[in-house]
């Protein structure tokens, strides 16, 4: 599978938006969307006056946005979308909840990585169990009820010490419940779109999809 290896922030510009992707790094002056509001290349400041976009170009940016947030590729962004697509309830609503609720997603969430990729590594590492057993697959979706911890050995990895302690200064989301003294937390419901932290318009990716 593809993927992108290049500047996280890099993209983050190109949207014209936070999708923190790097962690703390977002919320300092060394940000380079708040230095360089505009997207990355030489054009990059000449395509900022452009000011309309067309319908699809809207369409377009949206889903690429929510793909580069959840560092998913193509393939794993419309599979979901299939899935999902047959579900009852609001397609859109369905599609965030299902990228919510990845195993990399769930991690980063519940504080134990700085951000999703970082969550990706933990667990391609070893250093997730779900329901008691360990598990490297970051895609994995986590049902209302599963576990999810960071295994005995690795409690004191920097990484992830830093982590729950930058994530001790932010809310927690109501559909998971966290457990700081033992590395775990449990997913308790499927998360209702009030409840995701993400300034999306997920409508138009299903407009896109539906053409």
């Amino acid at each position: 599978m593809a993927r992108y290896t290049g500047p996280s922030c890099r993209q983050c510009r190109r949207e014209g938006a936070k999708l923190f992707l790097k962690g703390t790094k977002c919320f300092t002056e060394k940000c380079p969307v708040e230095r360089r509001p505009y997207a990355p290349g030489q054009h990059g400041q000449a395509t900022a006056r452009r000011k309309k976009m067309s319908e699809f170009a809207k369409q377009l940016r949206e889903k690429q946005k929510i793909k580069r947030i959840y560092g998913i590729s193509e393939k794993q962004f419309r599979n979901t979308f299939e899935r999902v697509s047959t579900q009852a309830g609001i397609t859109g609503h369905n599609l965030l909840a299902a990228l919510e609720t990845r195993l990399d997603n769930v991690v980063y969430r519940m504080g134990f990585a700085p951000s999703r990729k970082a969550a990706r590594q933990l667990i391609r590492h070893r250093h997730i169990e779900v329901k008691g057993r360990l598990l490297d697959i970051p895609s994995y979706q986590v049902r209302p009820g599963e576990e999810v911890r960071v295994k005995q050995s690795s409690r004191e990895l920097v990484l992830v010490m830093s982590a729950m302690e930058q994530a001790s200064k932010g809310g927690s989301l109501s559909w998971i419940a966290v457990d700081k003294e033992s590395f775990s937390g449990r997913v308790l419901e499927k998360p209702a779109r009030t409840s995701i932290p993400l300034a999306a318009q997920e409508q138009l990716v299903v407009e896109l999809y539906s053409k």
